[in-house]
């Protein structure tokens, strides 16, 4: 199995909705590192649910329950989009100003590229972060 962090504005498409849309397509990636990260998750593969812009913070755990396939929302059809379901809440959601504090935090990809809204997170930071959070998943 491997971790991710996929990024959102709230304002665009939240955490909430997520939870009640339980599965979504995870649409929009329009960049090439990014949309190779997509490409590489498997089914079963988990993933951080970060509120990007205003809050700033990891709020929830999704999983990858469809692999990659043309991204509807893209014309050119060098896109790709997985499904993903919403597995739970973070007990206490993780700021990035937290993750930034922490020393054990600083190879995080959130922070080495920040402005890729898909990246990789380790297995030893994915465990930390869900202590962190208080996440049992």
């Amino acid at each position: 199995m491997n971790y991710w962090l996929v990024k959102s504005e709230p304002a665009a498409f939240s955490w909430t909705e997520q939870v009640r849309n339980d599965v979504e397509p995870w649409t929009g990636v329009r960049n090439y590192q990014a949309r190779n990260n997509l490409a590489a998750m498997k089914c079963g593969d988990l993933a951080f649910f970060y509120h990007s812009v205003t809050d700033k913070q990891i709020v929830g755990v999704v999983e990858i329950v469809r692999e990659a396939y043309p991204d509807p929302t893209a014309q050119d059809g060098k896109w790709v989009c997985v499904d993903v379901k919403a597995r739970g809440a973070m007990a206490e959601p993780i700021t990035l100003a937290a993750i930034k504090a922490d020393p054990d935090l600083q190879d995080l990809a959130l922070l080495r590229q920040s402005r890729l809204s898909v990246v990789p997170v380790n297995d030893a930071q994915w465990r930390y972060l869900c202590d962190l959070g208080k996440w049992q998943g």
